[in-house]
């Protein structure tokens, strides 16, 4: 382990904003069936607490899970094919792995972790199928869910959470019934409307009133606390028995909770003034977090920019929203319940399909000119607002991809969220939008859909799918070509540089990156810096130094001038790796500065490059133990990056030589041990290591194998091939494939013969102990 490092938590669990009340006994039963069932789901009507009960659940349950608890909230997400990806970028996998769907199996492995699944129901087969999959293969794994229904996955521990205990009405000082977590919820809700509000003889029995007539939903008592800023207890219970009378006399056939919710909901809304109930229904068209200028572009019509910030105010005032500070910046949301009642109420307005396209009409004029934006200081904000937005966008592509008049929209925004794919990691969704739009605008010859084929290219690309960014090209270059733009033209140029960057054609990639730099240099900085940056990458490749310094000390001009980091950082990351061979001190001194820049940005791509060069730096200085540990932590990274392993295909060479050389000077053991301590280190840690800011302690060999792996190691080592073994072993060839590879990345080696070295030491080394 990293000697610097902190006993801390891990995982991504949000703070509680608002006390948690009561649930003792449904925690400690949450908490036993966990200890004996890795799969639990709670399950209950909207409204009952379950995605609080399973927060704290997961709050109290950390110490079990040496990998952290991670939350992936699904409320937000309408798209099943996305369920995996959501899972992975609340894992900090920036990208599920190229060419198979095993990047969360793998980056769980045996990790001692769990995963806490929220708002499901929706997506209930997906989920269901993603946690089966990922339930048989990672052993040490368990999953919290909740869910309307259960998910109904074999193993599966089913707990209804039901309401809070509430007191009966007529006993109201009957000893263990006065504090009964229902009244509880209710006085704490209470003293944050009112202050110093608290329960007396006065107000008690209507308060046990108002409890047991909403049934102990926490929801509905939520909102009716929040109704005592305008009205007394009395008063509402009052309201209340005239909503059940109302109710006895209508013989609705839903269950007795379920109506307690909708009366509860029907209620806050008759209390709302109209200018609130017409908000309300209009803000439910965003999905997830939203701003005050997005919700200013909805409510135009009816309210004015300061008449819709006190509207929302009042909103938040009476738990219709909820106030949500990110990042320095305030923004509202809605929970999933009152969200779907508010949408509800604009269909019945007729206004639904308008107010939908007026939605997806403000999240393309804001996302469209942010590409421009990308390149300047505001970068970190506006790609913070993106990740921030992403429900929002995902709403607004799902509008465009239901009606074919609207392709050329949808094609706009999915092309427009490229640059932030790349700097996020998010480049499977990014490439999942676009092939959607590019399938659903059916292949008109547009400015639009060449633009949107050159992002494509460049997203499948750095994902390492130059399979399928190749089967693009030819369509691109036809597009562009009957479109007849120059810009067009350089864009398509740029983007197939990086193609044949990735794909190994590093000459091919020079002379298309030099054709598009004069266009770029008069309409398009961002681009140009990204060219700039692959002359740099690819000269340095070939070893011209003198021109890869040449072209980056451009680009480092072009970021200095406008005040940016992220790409001044990629600047100096591509100065050093052209200057590994030729001047390592200096490289060293880049690349340092390149981790310390990265580290302040967050931006997990451009550290990882530099960890792994550190390595290179390492093994040359002759710092095998150190290149080892570097080599591990790089792969931690890219692993989480997506790519596997270095994504430009011509440097694979530099990381095989250092791998090799490296396992040379320490012995296969020794190189195993070092790598494995880097690899188990987190991003944090490992940084400070490459900084030498920490040390490592790798005085023990790793053998971390499990006993499936180890055992294919070993007929590894007998020479065996992978269809022998599979014979051997009684399982499918695939399955072999996958132990020796999961094998070779836990212990950092590349080659079959690497890991039967290992093993024939393992075994002489046991054989001297004794």
């Amino acid at each position: 382990m990293v000697a610097s490092s902190a006993a801390r938590s891990v995982g991504n669990l949000p703070h509680e904003l608002t006390s948690f009340v009561g649930r003792r006994r449904e925690v400690t039963e949450a908490r036993r069936c966990l200890a004996s069932s890795r799969l639990v789901t709670l399950t209950g009507i909207g409204g009952v607490g379950k995605t609080r009960l399973a927060l704290r659940v997961a709050h109290e349950s950390q110490r079990a899970f040496a990998d952290g608890v991670w939350l992936v909230e699904f409320g937000g997400l309408s798209a099943p094919d996305l369920v995996e990806n959501a899972v992975a970028a609340a894992l900090g996998i920036r990208e599920i792995m190229p060419g198979q769907h095993d990047s969360v199996v793998d980056h769980i492995g045996d990790r001692s972790l769990m995963l806490v699944l929220d708002n499901c129901e929706h997506l209930v087969a997906a989920v269901a199928e993603l946690a089966g999959r990922l339930l048989r293969s990672c052993r040490n794994l368990h999953i919290l869910a909740t869910s309307r229904e259960p998910l109904g996955v074999t193993g599966e521990t089913v707990l209804r959470v039901p309401p809070l205990g509430v007191p009966d009405p007529d006993h109201p000082r009957r000893r263990g019934l006065i504090h009964s977590e229902a009244v509880t919820l209710f006085e704490e809700r209470a003293g944050a409307v009112v202050p110093g509000f608290d329960l007396n003889d006065t107000n008690r029995a209507a308060v046990t009133r108002i409890c047991q007539r909403l049934d102990g939903l926490p929801l509905p008592i939520e909102l009716a606390a929040a109704r005592l800023r305008a009205m007394s207890p009395d008063q509402i219970v009052q309201r209340l028995a005239d909503m059940f009378m109302l109710l006895s006399a209508g013989g609705r056939e839903v269950p007795t909770r379920q109506q307690t919710l909708r009366l509860c909901i029907d209620w806050s809304h008759d209390l709302c003034t109209p200018r609130e109930q017409a908000a309300w229904s209009r803000l439910a068209v965003f999905s997830g977090r939203f701003e005050l200028d997005a919700a200013e572009a909805i409510c135009a019509e009816t309210l004015a920019s300061h008449e819709l910030l006190d509207v929302v105010t009042s909103l938040v005032d009476k738990s219709i929203l909820i106030r949500d500070e990110e990042a320095g910046g305030v923004g509202y949301r809605m929970l999933e319940t009152l969200r779907d009642y508010g949408r509800e109420k604009l269909e019945l307005t007729g206004d639904g399909p308008r107010l939908r396209r007026r939605h997806r009409d403000w999240y393309e004029a804001f996302v469209v000119p942010v590409e421009q934006e990308l390149l300047g200081p505001g970068q970190a904000e506006w790609l913070a607002r993106l990740h921030s937005e992403r429900p929002n966008l995902r709403a607004a592509m799902e509008f465009c991809l239901a009606d074919p008049m609207e392709a050329e929209s949808g094609l706009r925004i999915a092309t427009a969220m490229w640059p932030y794919a790349l700097s996020r990691g998010q480049l499977e969704e990014g490439r999942y939008w676009l092939e959607r739009a590019l399938a659903h605008q059916g292949g008109e010859a547009t400015a639009v859909r060449a633009r949107a084929l050159c992002a494509y290219i460049l997203l499948s690309s750095n994902e390492g799918r130059t399979d399928a960014a190749g089967a693009s090209l030819d369509e691109a270059r036809a597009v562009a070509a009957a479109v007849g733009d120059p810009v067009i033209d350089a864009q398509f140029a740029h983007a197939e540089g990086y193609f044949a960057l990735f794909s190994g054609d590093v000459s091919g990639a020079l002379d298309r990156f030099a054709a598009c730099l004069d266009v770029f240099r008069a309409s398009d900085p961002l681009r140009l810096v990204s060219a700039l940056l692959g002359i740099g990458l690819a000269a340095g490749i070939l070893g011209d130094v003198a021109r890869a310094v040449r072209y980056q000390e451009e680009a480092l001009a072009i970021a200095e001038a406008h005040d940016d980091s992220v790409y001044r950082a990629y600047c100096l990351l591509v100065l050093g790796l052209a200057l590994v061979r030729t001047d390592r001190d200096r490289a060293r001194t880049l690349l340092d500065q390149v981790v310390r820049l990265e580290r302040d940005i967050g931006d997990l791509l451009g550290t990882t490059v530099a960890v792994e060069a550190l390595a290179w730096v390492a093994e040359a200085d002759g710092e095998p133990q150190r290149a080892a540990v570097l080599l591990g932590s790089a792969q931690s990274m890219w692993n989480a990056v997506g790519s596997g392993t270095v994504n430009v295909l011509a440097m694979r060479a530099f990381h095989d030589d250092c791998v090799e050389r490296t396992t040379r000077a320490l012995g296969v053991a020794a190189y195993a041990a070092a790598f494995r301590r880097g690899l188990e280190s987190s991003t944090e840690d490992s940084v400070a290591y490459a900084l030498r800011e920490a040390t490592v302690d790798v005085a023990a060999p790793a053998d971390d194998l499990t006993r499936r792996e180890r055992q294919v190691a070993d007929l590894v080592a007998d020479g065996l091939t992978n269809r022998a073994i599979a014979e051997r072993l009684v399982i499918s060839p695939r399955t072999v494939e996958g132990h020796v590879e999961h094998a070779l990345t836990k212990l950092g080696f590349r080659s079959r013969s690497q890991l039967a070295a290992w093993v024939a030491e393992q075994k002489q080394r046991k054989r001297s102990d004794h």
